[in-house]
Formats: C-alpha cells, sequence, structure tokens
C-alpha cells in the first residue's frame, strides 16, 4: 500500500508566459496531485519589479525525496531562471532565539510551539542577558548565556556573533528569530542570516527611536501603537517587511498602558511572520515581500 507524501513548492522568476503551464506539467509528469496553488505577478508596467512569484501545496504517492525533486527540476528552473525550492510539508524548521530581557515574544513563540499551533523545532535561545534563563527552561529549550557589555567594541561584539555563529551551524539552525533582542547586528553576521532571520519592533520608527519609546508615544499624544515584523538585513530595521499591525490608544491610556498593548500587538505579529515563513509562505521581492496567506 502507496503511502501519500506532501511537498511546497515556491518559487520566483521574471514574468513570462508558460511558467504556470510549466510547473503544472511538470507536476502531472510525476503523477502529483496540487492541493492548492497561488501566485502573483508584480507587473512592471504598473511600477513593479516584473517578477513572478508561485507557491504551490502538492501531493504524490511516489517516495520522492526533496533533493530528488530539485535535481529533476533543474530544467524548468533554468528555463525560467527560476529561483525555486521545494520543501516536505508538514516538516519542522528548526529554529534558534535571540533575546534580551523582554520575554513576552519569546513566552508566546514556546507557547504556540508546546501547543502545536507553530510548527517549529527550538534549537537555543541565546540572550546577552540571563533574565530569560528560566523561561527557557520550563519548556525545556538549551539557554545560551553569551554576555555584552555596554559599550563593548566591534571586536568584541563580532567575538560574541561568532559564537552565535557557531550554535546555529552546529544546530543546523534554518531560521533565527529576534524576539526582541536589544543588539545591533554586524554586516557581516546579517549577511551570514540574509533571508532567514526576523527581527520584530514597534512601528514608530522612525519617529521615536532609542530608549522609552512609549513614554515619548505618551507625551506626543499617539493614537495607533504598533508593530514592524521584517527580514534581517545590514540596513538597520528597514528589512523587506513580512507582517504588521496596530492596536488602537487614546488620551486615557497611560506609559504602562501603551507598553502593554505594544507587547501585545508585537508577539502577534512575530507568531504570524514566523508561521507564514516556516509554511514557505513569504517571498522576498526586493525590498518587498510577497506573503501567500
Amino acid at each position: 500500500m502507496s503511502s501519500t507524501a506532501e511537498f511546497i513548492l515556491s518559487l520566483s522568476c521574471p514574468d513570462t508566459k508558460g511558467i504556470v503551464h510549466a510547473v503544472s506539467q511538470f507536476l502531472l509528469d510525476k503523477d502529483c496531485n496540487i492541493i492548492e496553488s497561488q501566485q502573483f505577478g508584480d507587473v512592471a508596467s504598473h511600477g513593479g519589479s516584473g517578477r513572478f512569484f508561485m507557491r504551490v501545496h502538492f501531493e504524490s504517492d511516489a517516495a520522492f525525496e526533496v533533493a530528488a525533486l530539485e535535481a529533476q527540476f533543474d530544467a524548468v528552473r533554468m528555463r525560467f531562471a527560476m529561483t525555486a525550492r521545494f520543501h516536505r510539508f508538514g516538516a519542522k524548521m528548526r529554529a534558534l532565539f535571540l533575546v534580551s530581557k523582554h520575554g513576552h515574544c519569546l513566552n508566546d513563540l514556546l507557547f504556540r510551539v508546546r501547543a502545536g499551533w507553530l510548527n517549529i523545532e527550538p534549537i537555543a535561545v541565546v540572550s546577552n542577558h540571563a533574565d530569560l534563563a528560566d523561561l527557557a527552561a520550563r519548556h525545556a529549550v538549551p539557554f545560551h548565556h553569551l554576555p555584552l557589555a555596554t559599550g563593548a567594541g566591534d571586536d568584541i561584539k563580532r567575538a560574541q556573533e561568532g559564537r552565535i555563529e557557531a550554535l546555529i551551524a552546529d544546530g543546523h539552525v534554518e531560521l533565527v528569530v529576534l524576539a526582541r533582542y536589544m543588539q545591533i547586528l554586524s554586516a557581516p553576521f546579517c549577511r551570514t542570516l540574509e533571508g532567514r532571520a526576523i527581527n520584530i519592533h514597534h512601528s514608530f520608527l522612525p519617529s521615536f527611536k532609542g530608549a522609552r519609546p512609549y513614554e515619548q508615544a505618551h507625551l506626543h499624544g499617539v493614537k495607533l501603537i504598533g508593530a514592524t515584523a521584517h527580514y534581517v538585513t545590514a540596513t538597520l530595521d528597514e528589512g523587506p517587511i513580512i507582517e504588521q499591525d496596530v492596536e488602537r490608544v487614546d488620551h486615557s491610556h497611560s506609559v504602562a498602558d501603551m507598553t502593554a498593548a505594544g507587547r501585545d500587538v508585537e508577539a502577534v505579529v512575530l507568531a504570524r511572520a514566523v508561521r507564514w515563513h516556516v509554511e514557505h509562505r513569504v517571498l522576498v521581492n526586493g525590498m518587498k515581500t510577497v506573503v501567500f496567506r
């Protein structure tokens, strides 16, 4: 009796005729059944990138391996100058979390993992402070305290990042989540993490930079508290945006109320971005993303 395996194919390429037909024909030739297909053409004449994006969820009775599908797809890939990846549907993604002192995002993500709502395997929690060691222990996730003194020089910071890079390599980590990690990453580290690191921050930027942003927001009578989840790049807090959301506040909200609202929306926005990435729903389109929800 044959067993059915499910896969995800995600791709992008210059937009032209015949892409959908070629992909569908390839899957038909392999006796695969398409479960769901989503696509988007970013039309150049409308100011877009001129690229085509596609995500296909399919199943097969054949005993395919991802590597074999990748190799057999090469002809289609080369014909359309595609960036394309196959993934086994439902496979857990190995993730490492970077945190500092605020634990609301980490706590939310680890709860979602335990509840079965987020299909990741937590490999480690890494922090420049020891505050969240107990939280990691409660979820049976290894905790690594890699301190950084205030005002540490570039050489010291790079040495600390090197230890994180070693943890990523040794743990075969596929995704790094900056769950309120309050350190600026070096350009070399950002290049190492390109396309596989997600950050979260409040959406006041660039208006209220630095410490105590909610006090600044309260002082200026802000009416919307928001959060932005994006891919990490060497340009601080300006990587391709995956998800954003807002919570309305008013004159009756104290600084503490605004801070609580901000932490709630940060946790929700980061969880959505991580889930969509894990499900291979996010494709980078220059400085933007295409998200197939």
